[in-house]
């Protein structure tokens, strides 16, 4: 095997990336390297970090992550909103910063080499830091904790809910979370976020969706309601329901109702809801940074008409 097959069987292994080290140990020169990055067939990353194919695939993200925390040395850990991705904990717009730690009694770096490198130097307890396939990051509740108390009340709440939706921290966990937050800045709203998490929501459209109808004066009396015929057989379930009122609502994001299939589906659904007697009301991101949109829609579908 030549050395850039071997190189290239290692980076298959880690996201495509490849460390210097890791290149030089499997045979080639600094200058070899120095030539391979600078004409274009490889990629540079982070400092000492390469992509050996000069084009990233689909797992691009990764690799920088993975570059990023290798860049800072031994002890370096992903942090914050990379810290989510990591997790796939959704509720924040996908940041091109990578954020890392480095341990609080080692030199802070001064010039990380690359400008989309954010450097932390955050406190951690025994435990706050494991292993995502491979890279080091703190955990699913270390981690939420972080970004609550950086983020706004809908993002927040949005990045619990997802937490909690898979099953990545428990009710129990989050019970833990005030004593986590005590004497730091941004506490007090970080608690007023806890209160309304619910992991019942399957995506932070759904979370904003919630937000709206709560702050509007219309919350919905279940989420995720399950609509029976008089056999029991399930009709459909909706995202947002308000069952005196026979009245749900479906928040519509792009990516899971976007196919052909999820649509017809939905379609199929909602028939067999609007046969049973249920009104439908369906709502998109577009609608949820309209403060009073939702609710205002919300609350005439609920209204008698003559």
């Amino acid at each position: 095997m030549t050395p850039l097959e071997l190189i290239s069987q290692v980076a298959a292994g880690q996201d495509g990336m490849v460390t210097t080290t890791q290149a030089l140990a499997a045979g080639l020169s600094r200058d070899q390297i120095r030539h391979l990055w600078r004409s274009g067939r490889w990629t540079r990353l982070a400092r000492g970090c390469f992509a050996p194919y000069g084009e990233l695939g689909p797992v691009a993200s990764r690799a920088r992550i993975r570059a990023a925390v290798a860049s800072l040395g031994p002890g370096a850990f992903a942090v914050l909103d990379t810290a989510l991705e990591l997790h796939g904990i959704a509720g924040l717009r996908r940041s091109p910063a990578v954020h890392v730690s480095v341990p609080v009694d080692q030199p802070r770096p001064q010039r990380p080499g690359d400008p989309s490198l954010v450097v932390h130097q955050l406190t951690m307890a025994a435990g706050d830091v494991v292993r995502v396939s491979g890279i080091s990051v703190t955990t699913p509740l270390r981690t939420v904790t972080d970004v609550i108390l950086r983020q706004d009340r809908y993002p927040a709440v949005s990045v619990l809910d997802s937490a909690l939706n898979a099953g990545l921290v428990t009710a129990e966990d989050l019970a833990m979370v005030p004593t986590l937050l005590r004497g730091r800045r941004g506490a007090v709203a970080a608690r007023g976020h806890l209160g309304e998490a619910d992991g019942r929501a399957q995506s932070p459209l759904e979370t904003r969706s919630r937000l709206r109808c709560c702050d509007g004066g219309v919350p919905p009396d279940e989420l995720q309601l399950e609509v029976r015929d008089e056999d029991g057989h399930l009709l459909g379930i909706g995202d947002l329901g308000w069952r005196a009122a026979r009245l749900i609502a479906e928040a519509d994001g792009g990516g899971p109702h976007g196919a052909p299939e999820a649509l017809f589906a939905d379609r199929r659904r909602q028939n067999r809801l609007v046969n049973a007697g249920w009104r439908i009301l369906r709502f998109t991101w577009a609608d949820t940074l309209r403060p009073d949109y939702i609710p205002w829609t919300v609350r005439q579908a609920m209204s008698p008409h003559p």
